[in-house]
C-alpha cells in the first residue's frame, strides 16, 4: 500500500499528538490505519537537524497507526542514546516518520553483487549475523552522501559488527523500502521526502 500525501501527514501528526498527549497522561488510539506495516518514528532537533530520537519496528508486526503511536513514544521517552524528550522541546522538534516494505532477504552468490543489488535512495538495508543484527533506513545513505559500500559498511557496524561482515559468507543483508514523510517546521507543514529524483 502507497500512502498518499494526506495519509502521511495524518501519521506524522499522530506521531506528534502521541507523544505530546504522553505529557498530560492521556491514552491516545489510532482510529485508521489497521494494515499491519513497519514503521520508524524519528526526531530532530530544529531547525539543527540534529538527531533526537529514533524508534521502530522493522518488521509488520502492528497495525500501522498502533505502531506509529508505540514508535514515537519510545523515540521520545526511550532511546537510550538521549535523555527523555521534556515537554518544553515539543516546540523546537521536529516529525518525520518512514513506513517500510517487509525486510527481503537479498540473495548473492559472492558479495561483491550486493553492489550492484543495493540502490542508494531506494533500499534500507539490515545486516544479521553472530546472533546480531543493525538497520540503516533508506534515507540515511542519501542525508551522509554514502556509496554502497560505506552503506554495507555502517548497517554492519549499526549490528555490533565489524564494518566489512557483509562480505562473509554467513551474514545476511535484508533489503526494505519507505515512504518517508516530515514536518518541515515544528507542527508545520508536512511534505513527503522523495528518495530517488
Amino acid at each position: 500500500m502507497n500512502l498518499s500525501l494526506e495519509q502521511g501527514k495524518k501519521l506524522v501528526k499522530l506521531a506528534r499528538d502521541s507523544v505530546s498527549t504522553y505529557f498530560s497522561n492521556k491514552e491516545i488510539k489510532a482510529e485508521e490505519f489497521s494494515e499491519k506495516r513497519g514503521v520508524f518514528v524519528t526526531i530532530h532537533s530544529y531547525p539543527s537537524k540534529q538527531l533526537r530520537g529514533c524508534i521502530g519496528f522493522p518488521e509488520p508486526f502492528l497495525p500501522l497507526g498502533e505502531a506509529i503511536i508505540k514508535s514515537a513514544r519510545a523515540a521520545a521517552f526511550s532511546d537510550p542514546r538521549f535523555f527523555p524528550l521534556e515537554k518544553k522541546e515539543l516546540n523546537g522538534i521536529i516529525f518525520e516518520i518512514s513506513v517500510l516494505t517487509k525486510p527481503e532477504l537479498i540473495k548473492v552468490k559472492k558479495s561483491a553483487e550486493y553492489l550492484k543489488k543495493v540502490k542508494i535512495g531506494r533500499d534500507g538495508l539490515i545486516a544479521e549475523a553472530n546472533n546480531l543484527k543493525g538497520l540503516l533506513l533508506a534515507i540515511v545513505p542519501v542525508d551522509q552522501k554514502w556509496s554502497v559500500e560505506e552503506f554495507l559498511n555502517q548497517t554492519c557496524s549499526k549490528a555490533g559488527l565489524t564494518p566489512e561482515t557483509w562480505k562473509k559468507q554467513d551474514c545476511k543483508i535484508y533489503s526494505f523500502q519507505t515512504q518517508v514523510f516530515r514536518e518541515k517546521t515544528p507542527n508545520g507543514e508536512i511534505e513527503e521526502i522523495k528518495l530517488i529524483s
